[in-house]
């Protein structure tokens, strides 16, 4: 019993490991989209806004991807998966939301700088972030059905 918690012990933190080196090319990767399409949209009035909405599905689409392939390792069941990978991306950015509502306000009245509450909001906002969608995604997104089989065996 106790080497078996142990072992999905061992497997969750390898989990988390490829999570943040997934999380961080997509980071990388939606910044880039982003900045493409904003550049193509230069001379369109908000065209930053169009931008946000042109790359949100690639970007997360290319997450779900390297989730499903390479972190949690699920086979078929694509937009299954993809619709709820996009429930916990939503809910993510609502808490993100009510997070930045709440604690900028609060940081500001207590910050020797308070022009810098919103940067330090958003750095703690996305710290929580990673966890619960990485807790999102592993419960929710791509949890295996009772009985499914397990992926290979971490080495």
């Amino acid at each position: 019993m106790l080497t078996a918690v142990k072992l999905e012990s061992r497997r969750s933190l390898a989990q988390f490991g490829r999570y943040l080196l997934v999380g961080g090319f997509n980071t990388a990767f939606g910044y880039g989209v982003f900045a493409l399409f904003n550049w193509l949209l230069t001379r369109v009035p908000y065209g930053y806004l169009w931008a946000t909405l042109f790359a949100n599905p690639i970007v997360i689409t290319v997450a779900f991807l390297g989730y499903k392939w390479f972190v949690f390792k699920t086979r078929g069941h694509y937009l299954r998966e993809w619709l709820r990978c996009l429930g916990v991306y939503g809910s993510s950015m609502a808490l993100g939301l009510a997070g930045m509502a709440i604690l900028v306000p609060i940081l500001r009245h207590r910050m020797a700088h308070p022009q810098a509450a919103s940067y330090l909001a958003a750095a703690l906002l996305t710290c929580v972030s990673v966890v619960l969608t990485f807790l999102g995604h592993k419960h929710i997104s791509f949890r295996r059905a009772a009985g499914s089989p397990e992926p290979p065996q971490e080495s």
